[in-house]
């Protein structure tokens, strides 16, 4: 039996050596908190400013059907943002429903009474999507956006913990759910 233990042990170490290191580290130590957005109207927006508490971010998008959840994430916030909530909108085109400029976005982001942060426009797809998406497609067992109003919440400690698609509201019971259990653990998180 002993043996039979040291074989095994040996086999996982060698599996541990054949894992490429800089993937194996990225997987256990980035945290949303490595990224930052440049701002729409400049500046930046940055995660490692957001931990302790929860983060939704979400790709948006003007011209798209789902631009409604524009006004829900709004809620949202206005909602939770007392307890430590950040919503942030990260404008893309890659679905072709973005086309404007940072002044169109505000205007829409207006219309919908949606005041929480926006990021300047952004990939979110693909080889030239932003790092946080690139990070959060490997995170998230649903991968990347496949679509405009993706939701990634991120945890107090910066994580990944859980990833709603477009169709599901960010009003959406589970997506309260979602927020309200990591508010409640934020409690627990220390700030540095």
């Amino acid at each position: 039996m002993p043996s039979m233990i040291a074989r095994f042990a040996g086999a996982l170490l060698a599996l541990a050596v054949c894992l490429p290191a800089a993937d194996a580290a990225e997987r256990s130590e980035t945290t949303a908190a490595a990224f930052a957005f440049d701002g729409l109207e400049g500046g930046k927006i940055r995660l490692a400013s957001y931990v302790g508490t929860p983060i939704l971010v979400v790709n948006t998008a003007s011209r798209c059907g789902f631009a409604g959840q524009l006004g829900d994430l709004g809620e949202l916030w206005t909602r939770y943002r007392d307890r430590g909530l950040a919503v942030i909108a990260v404008p893309s085109d890659d679905f072709r429903q973005e086309p404007g400029d940072a002044a169109t976005i505000r205007q829409s982001a207006e219309s919908h009474h949606a005041t929480f942060p926006f990021a300047a426009k952004q990939h979110v797809t693909g080889d030239a999507a932003h790092p946080f998406y690139r990070w959060a497609a490997r995170a998230a067992p649903d991968g990347a956006p496949r679509w405009n109003f993706h939701k990634y919440l991120i945890g107090a400690d910066g994580g990944l913990v859980a990833s709603f698609g477009p169709s599901t509201r960010p009003t959406d019971p589970k997506v309260v759910a979602a927020i309200e259990r990591e508010l409640n653990a934020a409690g627990a998180v220390t700030v540095r």
